[in-house]
């Protein structure tokens, strides 16, 4: 008895000393590299798509469907963020939780788990497909081959390290404005709710958990008790090809804030052009570490206004010119106070703009190409689109500058506002957001630019980039 006393200690003590240096050498892993990246892909690649592939009609349809639901939903958002934070700030339309266009993989638990991952600067939550409720010694009935209905799953059961946030704890109350109040028990997981105008939802618990990330050193590390939602239930076609989402918003719980406490509170990402070859990839980095991708211009920086819009990573604008005429609109909708205000979002396709901009640009722009044909686009709700086959002359669009209050410009592309949206079609690719509203600048809009978060020194940095690492 003595001696199988001591055989069970002598592999306890072995089990303590192999924990012990695997995390001596994730401290030394992270020691080493000050920064981790993560690839980013476009959510049409055929990895990623069922069907093939489809037509750039077909694509744009799908873009702007998930960009008609996202933005419904941007009103109530902030309406709630206003009213939990100050009843002075402005209920605006904004942004809401859709699906968004560049997407990277994601090891989350232990042993972990590799899923694809919506990446989205305009979502707090990082949540991922789940199935929870499952024993560890019963976890084969929830499916061990990892996939549920053809989808891919997280099996909370097989990860040692998932522990689901009680809904009677301080922090099931604070972590998202969608937590639910539904508490039967102390010890009930906190659940969450997020619901979509198209019908589409996203149900499930809020756990802590491990998620594996790669560095830039070429080694990995754990991050330890990282807020995620185990979504059990998703209904409506938003996340038909993703496994969830990663929510890089700027919110307390966010992987965003988590990352920052660890890596210098900085990150930045090149998103390729969403037209480019399917299979082009490039990383999002999060730390201090040089993003690198090779930059065709002068890096410009402006004011990173965290504070004007709670939550979402705003600028401050004084102006839009375009053929070095400055528009007349109206200052307050650049003014986050009466009701505007601009944000940043890489989950929102095209361009929203408080509807004084959105005519002023329009009236412009759509006189630049009248004498092409005007086309109709089915299921496409852009007001302005055009037969570029005939004859179709790129010299005679006219630069678009986005002018900051402090001086900075950001010039971009012409084919980012004048967008390819079918064979031979080309389209302006703006959106009303109504008014009072808040303005976002769609991924479309920062393709082809390097954009540098330093969420610390509130500055916000972007340079033209072919987005191909060197």
């Amino acid at each position: 008895m003595q001696g199988k006393l001591m055989t069970l200690l002598l592999l306890i003590l072995l089990f303590s000393i192999v924990e012990a240096r695997q995390h001596v050498e994730e401290m030394q892993h992270l020691h080493n590299s000050d920064s981790f990246s993560l690839e980013l892909i476009h959510r049409h690649a055929p990895q990623f798509t069922n069907n093939g592939f489809k037509t750039r009609h077909e694509r744009l349809k799908d873009l702007l469907r998930h960009d008609t639901i996202r933005h419904r939903l941007q009103n109530r958002r902030r309406a709630e963020e206003a009213a939990s934070a100050s009843i002075e700030m402005p209920l605006a339309s904004a942004r809401d939780y859709g699906e968004g266009q560049y997407i990277t993989t994601l090891r989350v638990g232990t042993p972990s788990q590799k899923f694809r991952m919506i990446v989205d600067t305009g979502s707090d939550l990082t949540w991922v497909r789940c199935r929870y409720g499952c024993s560890r010694s019963r976890a084969g009935d929830c499916g061990r081959k990892g996939r549920i209905n053809g989808k891919r799953v997280f099996h909370a059961a097989l990860s040692s390290s998932f522990s689901p946030i009680p809904c009677a704890s301080e922090m099931c109350g604070v972590v998202s404005i969608f937590s639910l109040t539904t508490c039967p028990t102390p010890l009930t997981p906190c659940a969450y709710a997020y619901s979509y105008v198209s019908g589409s939802e996203a149900t499930g618990v809020f756990a802590n958990e491990t998620i594996t990330v790669g560095l830039t050193n070429g080694r990995k590390t754990r991050l330890r008790d990282v807020v995620i939602g185990c979504t059990n239930s998703t209904q409506g076609s938003i996340f038909e090809n993703v496994d969830g989402v990663l929510g890089l918003s700027n919110t307390k719980y966010s992987f965003t804030t988590y990352a920052a406490k660890k890596f210098g509170a900085k990150f930045s990402y090149c998103l390729v052009d969403h037209l480019s070859h399917l299979h082009a990839i490039n990383y999002i980095i999060f730390g201090t570490s040089r993003n690198r991708v090779e930059v065709s211009g002068n890096t410009r920086y402006t004011r990173l206004e965290l504070d004007a819009i709670p939550s979402f990573y705003a600028v401050n604008i004084m102006g839009i010119s375009i053929g070095g005429e400055m528009l007349q609109i109206p200052t307050k909708v650049w003014d986050a106070t009466q009701g505007g205000g601009t944000i940043l979002d890489s989950g929102t396709s095209l361009t929203f703009l408080a509807d004084p901009a959105y005519q002023a640009v329009m009236e412009v722009l759509s006189k630049s190409v009248s004498k092409y044909q005007r086309v109709k686009l089915d299921g496409v709700p852009i007001d302005y689109c055009f037969n570029s086959t005939t004859g179709f002359d790129e010299t005679l669009v006219p630069k678009l500058i986005i002018h900051f209050v402090d001086g900075a410009k950001f010039e971009p592309h012409w084919n980012s506002y004048v967008i390819a949206a079918a064979d031979g079609v080309r389209c302006l690719g703006f959106s009303s957001a109504g008014f009072p509203a808040a303005s976002t600048i769609g991924n479309i809009m920062q393709q082809n630019y390097l954009w540098q978060f330093d969420l610390e020194g509130k500055k916000l940095g972007f340079a033209p980039s072919p987005c191909n690492n060197s």
